[in-house]
């Protein structure tokens, strides 16, 4: 026993210098750390354009947090071109490869959801694979995270980056709605004896795409199709269910179906003044931030259906041509810090989840995380339920496309 702890003191010297010299070795010209340095050095002076959603002031402020931060940080500026809807910014990068402009483009990163993504790489408009760069990829632990690698269905293959989790989630106040709806079954019952009370926004918009989408998952009588090309498929067969659902809800709705809401704003606004008792989001701050700014009653609650509900994550990718694709990389990298993440999820700030594995941050990351106060509607994350997965891109307009023939208003 003293021997050996004789010759762990003698070799503690060398074992020393050895830590010393291989801290201040030079990092090998192929290694990701000189690869990464590399980067960082051509991002200084770049001004990345950043395509996102403008639609949420709350956002807005968050993005321009985070451009203060990598111009302080890393000598790279950020503008924020804001978006009522991405396929404006496809649509672009589409017409500059028409136009054969392959460097230089206009759009350097895109917030991007699952239909868009999969037109991008159906078209050959990403660069990439560009993701594994990042050092702080690693932080969510790619291997065991399996649906950081699809988007919608996709297989991301490296080309975007996941920033953020969302679930679908229902709110009410529970001093009016003190057990809601659970189900899609449950939620027709209810509106049948309350009617008026619920609406759901106008398809095309994100959510009320999503709830036509959640409603299909729980009445399909076999979801598999839903995975797959909707061309693959008996679109009639297998949407029926929903049809008959809607057909038997429409006459109990606010306003008897005759209008819908626009937006998640809009339907919460209609909480707000009293006109509906039951109200959704994709994001579990909606109802928080409700509260906060007194549009909403201190009652009110999220809740979620029992057999679970959609969820999805959110991407950033970098088109084909972006102009400062170095800028863009490092904008990303400082998104996925544990730091830029960490206010991501607070609600004073957004209310954003997470893509982070809290098992990959130090002790003192991962306790901000489990201990952050998420305001008073907000599920404890262990009694969110099932996390449904969103059906293949191919069926969202093909939903839009039948839902508008049967139900818009002329």
């Amino acid at each position: 026993m003293l021997l050996t702890r004789r010759l762990t003191f003698l070799a503690f010297p060398l074992l020393l210098a050895a830590a010393v010299a291989s801290s201040v070795a030079p990092a090998r010209a192929d290694s990701p750390a000189a690869e990464w340095s590399r980067v960082l050095d051509a991002a200084k002076g770049q001004t990345v354009y950043w395509n996102a959603w403008g639609g949420d002031p709350r956002i807005n402020a968050y993005i321009a947090w985070a451009g203060e931060q990598v111009s302080e940080r890393y000598g790279v500026e950020l503008v924020h071109v804001k978006l009522t809807d991405t396929a404006e910014a496809v649509a672009r990068v589409l017409a500059e490869k028409s136009a054969g402009r392959n460097e230089g483009g206009a759009i350097d990163l895109i917030w991007i959801n699952g239909e868009n993504f999969a037109a991008m790489k159906r078209n050959g408009l990403l660069h990439g694979p560009w993701i594994e760069a990042l050092p702080n990829h690693n932080l969510t632990d790619p291997a065991n995270s399996p649906d950081l690698a699809l988007d919608f269905g996709v297989p991301v293959e490296g080309l975007e980056m996941p920033w953020a989790r969302a679930r679908l989630v229902f709110y009410r106040d529970e001093a009016v709605l003190p057990e809601p709806p659970r189900s899609s079954d449950a939620l027709l019952a209810w509106a049948k004896a309350n009617p008026g009370r619920f609406t759901y926004p106008l398809p095309p918009s994100f959510l009320g795409t999503t709830f036509l989408k959640q409603v299909l998952l729980e009445r399909a009588s076999s979801v598999d199709a839903l995975y797959r090309p909707v061309a693959e498929g008996d679109f009639a067969s297998v949407t029926a269910p929903l049809w008959d659902y809607l057909d038997a809800l429409h006459p109990h709705l606010w306003r008897q179906a005759r209008s819908f809401p626009a937006n998640a704003g809009a339907m919460r606004r209609l909480m707000s003044d009293g006109e509906i008792d039951i109200a959704f989001a994709f994001s579990q701050s909606e109802a928080t931030a409700g509260i906060e700014s007194g549009e909403l009653p201190e009652t009110v609650r999220n809740y979620v259906f029992d057999a679970g509900t959609i969820g999805n994550v959110s991407f950033l990718a970098i088109p084909f041509n972006a102009a400062h694709r170095d800028g863009a990389m490092v904008l990303a990298n400082f998104l996925l810090s544990p730091e830029a993440q960490l206010r991501k999820q607070d609600p004073e700030h957004w209310g954003s989840a997470t893509v982070l594995d809290l098992e990959e941050l130090t002790p003192e990351q991962a306790k901000a995380f489990r201990e952050m106060d998420l305001g008073p509607a907000a599920i404890p994350a262990d009694r969110l339920g099932a996390m449904l997965a969103e059906p293949h891109p191919s069926w969202t307009d093909a939903l839009e496309e039948e839902w508008n023939r049967r139900y818009a208003v002329r």
